[in-house]
């Protein structure tokens, strides 16, 4: 099923030009209708002041904030502008220590290089699709993902207003 991304906005931080930059005329060929550019974690949070994001992609390897510090930041600062967008990791590093490490900082989806058009138009869709409630325990704030988490008792159960209007 082909979806109209036309009102989609995605945030992307990519540290490598060429990369940011493929990944951006990617996502312009889907169809999103905004792509706004940040060349590393920092920026990109700097940028999420002002620009709604439907969904957050950045890359692991970025500095001086990386992907994981960027995810952290996102759910945990309570100056966060959106807590709750959904957010794709994108890294080379595939060790189950850093795909854990994602989602207990509370990632959406993580999304192996190299990746292909297909791979990534499916993770986007599936980001869609799959509109998890958030949750909160004592060491965890983000999508409820199921026996996956590991984390206790929930204490709160958020619903997620900020997903994308398609």
């Amino acid at each position: 099923m082909a979806y109209d991304l036309s009102k989609l906005r995605i945030l992307l931080a990519e540290d490598d030009r060429s990369v940011r930059h493929l990944l951006r005329d990617i996502l312009q060929a889907f169809g999103v209708g905004a792509v706004e550019m940040a060349t590393d974690g920092e920026t990109a949070y700097e940028l999420m002041r002002h620009y709604a994001a439907d969904i957050v992609i950045a890359d692991w390897m970025m500095a001086p904030m990386n992907g994981l510090e960027l995810l952290r930041k996102v759910r945990l600062d309570p100056e966060s502008p959106n807590p709750f967008v959904p957010m794709i990791i994108l890294t080379g590093y595939t060790e189950e220590g850093r795909v854990m490490a994602c989602r207990n900082a509370g990632v959406t989806s993580y999304l192996a290089k190299p990746i292909t058009p297909r791979r990534f138009y499916h993770r986007i869709v599936s980001v869609i699709e799959d509109r998890r409630p958030f949750i909160r325990t004592d060491t965890y704030f983000g999508p409820d993902l199921g026996n996956a988490v590991p984390f206790g008792a929930l204490s709160n159960t958020f619903d997620n207003d900020a997903v994308v209007d398609i």
